[in-house]
């Protein structure tokens, strides 16, 4: 008989799109405010329409023109922080991007960031959820727009902007082409992480670690097609962002069952569980955690052992680091 999972175990989820976790609601709300015709774009029912992943990526950026102040993001924030904590979230880190926040300039971007982050404070106060960024370069715009998004992030980083990453589609350029991005990024002490194995196949995942450096893969599930990959993984404590939902909603894998999560875990592969962009996949984390506990038998238990995990790769202070650590081991 499968473990019934508390809804409100403490998580800390890793790999979560900014406006790829707007409420298709909210959207619908700035849309209207703005009188912009984005309505093809939703279902009948309310949900977004896409046909596959790079239509996704279509539907996404349209979605993602309601928002055109910082007053807008700052609101996005809030809405997000509520969804979280209705999942028991207590540690989120988020994927931004100066190309959907102001333009890429600078200036700009220190606006939509500060908005951001008053967002972040009054989710820390009122919702007890810690949010940190991670400024994301989208990988089909290319790499020159890449050195852009990499400067405004070195010089904006602060306590809450402790993170660069890759993310968009990943049949587009190679991973060497971004080196110059995430040097700069790593010089200025931010951490770092990519999107790959998702499409790539196992190869672009042993091409981000060998040309980006990067500590986290996001997604990286693919890395189960070259077991001495998935071993390397798991000796050089490289963690995996993994988003099972995400995955099978867009046929990454056709079934929960089918999907690597477990074979990666039962190989000494740290794992993290997300929900990407939940609106789109129509998930949340609580659906996340009863699938696979339903699919693998995982209990509250293991759980545990995966925000944990999830905790000591978070990129945030060592002191922010214990205190979720605590919480979500049970201490606090």
């Amino acid at each position: 008989m499968t473990e019934k999972i508390d809804p409100a175990l403490p998580k800390v989820e890793l790999h979560l799109h900014f406006e790829g976790a707007a409420p298709p609601a909210f959207i619908r709300g700035l849309a209207k405010e703005k009188n912009l015709d984005i309505s093809k774009i939703f279902t009948e029912d309310g949900g977004y329409a896409y046909r596959d992943f790079w239509h996704f990526l279509e539907v996404y950026e349209a979605a993602t023109s309601t928002l055109q102040s910082p007053e807008d993001f700052h609101r996005l924030a809030l809405a997000v922080l509520e969804d979280r904590a209705k999942d028991g979230v207590v540690y989120a880190e988020t994927f931004l991007s100066p190309d959907f926040c102001g333009g890429g300039d600078v200036s700009a971007w220190r606006e939509y960031l500060h908005a951001i982050e008053e967002a972040a404070a009054i989710g820390q106060r009122d919702m007890g959820i810690t949010l940190k960024g991670i400024v994301t370069a989208i990988r089909h715009f290319g790499p020159e727009k890449s050195r852009q998004t990499a400067l405004c992030a070195a010089e904006t980083r602060n306590g809450f902007l402790t993170g660069f990453g890759l993310a968009g589609d990943e049949k587009m350029h190679h991973p060497k082409d971004f080196t110059w991005a995430f040097d700069c990024a790593r010089e200025a002490g931010l951490r770092l992480t990519a999107h790959a194995g998702e499409w790539g196949g196992a190869q672009s995942v042993t091409d981000a670690l060998d040309h980006l450096k990067v500590e986290r893969i996001g997604h990286g599930v693919q890395s189960i097609d070259d077991l001495a990959l998935v071993d390397r993984i798991a000796e050089d404590g490289v963690v995996l962002e993994v988003c099972p939902g995400s995955n099978v909603f867009l046929g990454v894998y056709p079934t929960f069952a089918d999907h690597p999560v477990a074979k990666l875990r039962d190989r000494e592969v740290k794992i993290t569980l997300s929900t990407d962009d939940p609106p789109f996949f129509r998930t949340t984390l609580v659906k996340e955690y009863e699938t696979l506990a339903q699919t693998f038998g995982w209990t509250e238990e293991d759980f545990r052992a995966i925000n944990a995990d999830a905790a000591r790769a978070a990129f945030c202070d060592a002191q922010t680091r214990d205190r979720i650590l605590n919480i979500v081991e049970g201490k606090a």
